[in-house]
């Protein structure tokens, strides 16, 4: 059998206990099985349409474009595809492509192609657009990039938009880095939130809403209902809802996958290790071919970083960065979720590596090239000005949580659940 087809058999099976993870019955309702609860009540009367992916689904995973399209009294009219498509079907990057859904009948919308952001003609035929997407609760990843603009979308073309409300994977209480600089905006940094922000979707929607984040033509907030969740407090990861998870894209197939993004992500911009990506555990991993595993795990884990462990590990990439080499590093695992400094932890492990091999630096032996998308991810040209100069946390880290207080301040008005 081929390397291709036992990863792919792998990266099935992973998905499949990560969506039968909880052996308890769900405690927690999504927004779409609060609004079947109210009949559909706020959709009676309205043309319909649906942003939403894979993981628009209730908790029996049945489809929220199904569940709506088969609703008494609701008329969906139009579907709105982001990264990856409406039932998943297309790789992370790739443009998605207008179609008809072979299953409804009713015509799929691109907005992660030459268009991001739903033209006049896309909605024309629509009253209320719907976003209903499990997020991570990172910034990068860029589902809420598709929100706010759908929201922006709506407001310039008074349509009426409602998030049927999901949980954040992060607790509704992690909040790591800097505010999205001018400089830096991007489809992965679209709004001025931290990297990691402790939102639901539905809480931040209000909070680019109310707080005049979502840029407008014609200067107006969009009329907005969100439709909350039921069960769901805000010291509750994704594990502890008993809800399904369904990999939103091919590299977060658990629920652990999100919590380990953030951890790794920004360095993976960078081209400077394997994080994982191309191997069975994605972003859990810190590894490369001039790397040895036990002194690096000695090392990262005399720091005592809280909620942190380090072990040694050998791996042989199928795919992606350091494809067929053997490298060595660490698989990270995070025992408390509520200490860990997650966005940091790449940080520390660069530092460290700096330390312990000079010649590889990351900021001397990255790929350059892949210096400003590092920027557009971290939201700041500063934090890696600051980073490169020693290879040192202690450089950086003031700066990158310099806006957590203030952020909490300032969105703890639109918490939904406490």
């Amino acid at each position: 059998m081929k390397i291709k087809h036992i990863f792919t058999l792998l990266i099935a099976a992973v998905a499949s206990m990560g969506a039968a993870a909880s052996t308890t019955a769900p405690v927690v309702k999504p927004g779409i099985e609060v609004l079947r609860d109210m009949d559909f009540a706020p959709l009676k009367g309205k043309r319909v349409g649906l942003l939403t992916n894979p993981t628009g689904v209730d908790n029996q995973l049945k489809s929220t474009i199904d569940i709506l399209h088969e609703a008494p009294g609701v008329e969906l009219v139009g579907l709105y595809a982001p990264e990856h498509g409406v039932r998943g079907d297309v790789h992370a990057g790739d443009h998605v492509d207008t179609f008809v859904d072979p299953a409804t009948g009713v015509t799929v919308y691109s907005c992660y192609g030459k268009n991001r952001k739903p033209t006049p003609e896309m909605l024309k035929d629509v009253d209320i657009l719907i976003y209903d997407i499990q997020d991570i609760g990172c910034r990068s990843f860029t589902f809420i990039s598709s929100m706010g603009v759908a929201m922006e979308a709506c407001a310039e073309q008074g349509k009426q938009f409602m998030v049927l409300d999901r949980p954040n994977p992060l607790t509704g209480n992690k909040v790591e880095g800097n505010l999205v600089e001018d400089s830096c905006y991007s489809f992965v940094s679209q709004f001025p939130i931290p990297y990691v922000y402790g939102l639901t979707p539905g809480e931040l929607a209000n909070y680019l809403n109310e707080e005049g984040l979502i840029k407008s033509e014609n200067g107006k907030k969009v009329d907005l209902t969100v439709i909350p969740m039921e069960g769901w407090k805000r010291d509750m990861d994704f594990r502890a809802t008993g809800m399904p998870w369904v990999l939103p894209s091919p590299h977060i197939p658990t629920p652990e996958s999100a919590i380990y993004y953030p951890l790794s992500g920004i360095l993976g911009e960078i081209n400077y290790m394997n994080i994982g990506v191309g191997y069975t555990e994605p972003f859990k991993l810190f590894t490369a071919s001039w790397v040895n595993a036990d002194d690096l795990a000695r090392n990262l884990n005399a720091l005592n970083l809280p909620g942190l462990m380090f072990r040694p590990i050998h791996i042989k990439p199928f795919y992606s960065f350091g494809k067929g080499e053997n490298m060595q590093g660490v698989e990270v695992y995070v025992t408390d979720l509520e200490k860990a400094p997650l966005s940091l932890t790449q940080f520390y492990v660069m530092q460290e590596l700096a330390r312990m091999y000079p010649d590889h630096q990351a900021f001397k032996t990255a790929d350059s090239g892949r210096f400003n998308m590092f920027d557009k991810v971290t939201g700041s040209k500063e934090i890696r000005r600051r980073f490169s100069k020693n290879h040192s946390v202690d450089d950086m880290k003031d700066y990158w949580n310099k806006d957590v207080e203030s952020f909490k301040n300032a969105s703890s008005k639109y918490y939904l659940y406490k």
